[in-house]
Order: C-alpha cells, then sequence, then structure tokens
C-alpha cells in the first residue's frame, strides 16, 4: 500500500493507482458514500481483491457482504499453497475464485452490474483492503 498522502476526493481519483492508497477518515467516509450511492443502484457488483493472502482477501468480500446485506459467496475454487492472491467474488453467481498471482498490486476493486445493456459497468478502486471493516 501506498505511504504517500495523496490528496484523493472522488472515486475517479482511485483510477490512476495500481494499488490502495491511505486514506485518512475524511477521505473514507466520503469514497464511502460514494460507492455505496452506485452499489445501491447497481444489479448486482463484481468484487476484485488483490491481497498478500487468501485470509485478508476472503476477510474484504465478508466486510463488503455485511456492510451491503448481501447473501455469503461461496468459496469455488482456491489456490492450493499460499501467496499474493487475486481474488474475483461475484455477487449475482454467489461464487469466489482466487487463484496465485505475483506482481500485482493491493487493494479492492468493485465493478457495479446493470441487467440494462445500455448502462456500462465500470471498475471501482482500488480501495485499502480494510476499507469496508
Amino acid at each position: 500500500m501506498s505511504t504517500k498522502n495523496i490528496d484523493i476526493c472522488k472515486l475517479e481519483d482511485l483510477d490512476k493507482l495500481r494499488s490502495a492508497p491511505r486514506l485518512n477518515k475524511k477521505q473514507s467516509k466520503n469514497l464511502l458514500n460514494q460507492i455505496s450511492h452506485l452499489i445501491h443502484k447497481s444489479d448486482w457488483i463484481t468484487i476484485g481483491v488483490m491481497s498478500p493472502t487468501l485470509q485478508r482477501g476472503i476477510h474484504a468480500v465478508r466486510r463488503i457482504e455485511e456492510k451491503f446485506e448481501y447473501d455469503e459467496m461461496k468459496c469455488i475454487t482456491l489456490p492450493s499453497s499460499d501467496g499474493p492472491v487475486f481474488l474475483k467474488a461475484n455477487q449475482k453467481t454467489g461464487e469466489i475464485h482466487a487463484r496465485i498471482e505475483f506482481g500485482l498490486g493491493e487493494g479492492i476493486l468493485i465493478s457495479c452490474q446493470y441487467y440494462e445493456n445500455s448502462l456500462n459497468s465500470k471498475t471501482i478502486g482500488p480501495f485499502p483492503l480494510d476499507f469496508f471493516d
């Protein structure tokens, strides 16, 4: 995670980052309000988690499920060894898939999805792994 104190005011400010920034309480609250609004308007979300461990990645997904009162998703594909992971959770299918992936940043990526084809999904993030705690 970056230790730089950068000015993050809106979700679009995260677009240029490879790894989640450190956020102060004001930034976190502001971004949480923005992403919550988009999540509530979406039909379902997909969650990508870049994490140093599988356990931290699953924890991040579980906090999102709790925050937005989603059903708990099932872990379908998990790596057989330890290491940094990329985890993909799909609220529509209720499935979580994870694989070992080296060279990634760290953070949570959220894509709001829609049944209406004219509404484009956009990946938002990265948010810190503890953002939804």
